[in-house]
């Protein structure tokens, strides 16, 4: 086929791709002749985007702290972006599975592996000094993890692990959201009451997440897994990829919030709350939340270890593992 031909053709299909437009293939052409070229910081929207870093203190490190946690949310979008495609997928097809767990799996590791900005990028006098600025926000306040966390399985899983064994699939999605895990690390340590953080995030997100979480109450990736062909829920490669993600989102990840929480607000044996008031050393552990969002993947031994040896690592650094 000729330069010309190849044209004509092209042409003869942009004419079908417009025809139900009600306009004619020439408007269209008109508009591509009259259209700015693109460049790549009008396409990524450059300035808008490095405009959005504003620090509420003059302390340099407080930049630092905005962007890495502007950088995580959109991990957690590309995440999220993954999780969507799994819940809407209708083909059962493995490989599609496969693939999408990986890729889920990429970004947590990206994020794992650059946390070392938070633990050993600051200053902590100089985060002890800006944290008080941002009372009472709080990383905790991410409703995209909380996203995450219910594309990934059944709310039963995420109830509160002292009062998991007292609920099922079958309760209502309002009753097993009242009793979610996270809620508890959002309490005031010393009244054990509701905190501003906590208030803020309920009145803001609830009535999204929980009609989330209706909406995929069938169809959550565990939920996915559960109902491919049993052959397929024998898939090595899958299962490795189930339990990757679920190391990652619910060990290896709250890991790095503990060793920056006790580089910053553990130091001299004195425990510095957080911005939130959230009771981090009961919030943040993986061993004591025992969030798991593929349970049956696992034995009995490895889901009462979950976690452990890193807790152990964190709190007892000179403690020899047997």
């Amino acid at each position: 086929m000729t330069k010309k031909e190849q044209i004509n053709s092209q042409i003869i299909k942009l004419e079908e791709k417009y025809k139900d437009s009600g306009q004619d293939l020439s408007s269209y052409l008109d508009g591509l002749l009259y259209q700015r070229y693109l460049t790549y910081w009008d396409y990524i929207h450059l300035d808008t985007l490095l405009s959005l870093q504003v620090p509420r203190t003059y302390f340099p490190d407080e930049e630092i702290f905005i962007m890495y946690h502007q950088i995580t949310e959109l991990y957690f979008k590309l995440i999220l972006h993954e999780q969507k495609q799994l819940v809407d997928d209708k083909s059962q097809n493995v490989e599609f599975f496969i693939e999408k767990a990986r890729r889920i799996n990429s970004y947590f590791q990206a994020l794992i592996s650059s946390f070392s900005i938070m633990i050993k990028g600051m200053e902590r006098k100089q985060f002890l000094q800006y944290r008080m600025a941002l009372l009472p926000a709080s990383g905790f306040q991410s409703v995209q993890y909380r996203m995450i966390e219910i594309y990934a399985t059944g709310l039963e899983n995420l109830v509160h692990h002292t009062e998991r064994d007292q609920f099922s699939s079958e309760d209502t999605i309002e009753e097993l959201y009242e009793h979610i895990y996270w809620k508890k690390g959002a309490t005031d340590i010393t009244t054990g009451e509701k905190t501003l953080t906590l208030k803020q995030f309920e009145y803001r997100y609830t009535p999204r997440l929980v009609r989330i979480a209706k909406q995929v109450k069938n169809s959550t990736i565990w939920g996915k897994y559960l109902s491919l062909p049993v052959k397929d829920q024998d898939n090595k490669e899958l299962i490795k990829a189930l339990k990757t993600l679920d190391i990652n989102a619910n060990v290896n990840w709250p890991l790095m919030h503990m060793g920056s929480a006790h580089r910053y607000l553990d130091k001299d044996k004195m425990q510095i709350d957080a911005t939130g008031g959230t009771n981090w050393k009961e919030y943040l552990p993986p061993s004591f939340q025992k969030v798991v969002f593929f349970p049956e993947l696992y034995t009995k031994v490895e889901l009462n270890n979950w976690g452990k040896e890193w807790v152990d690592h964190i709190f007892n650094p000179n403690k020899v593992s047997k």
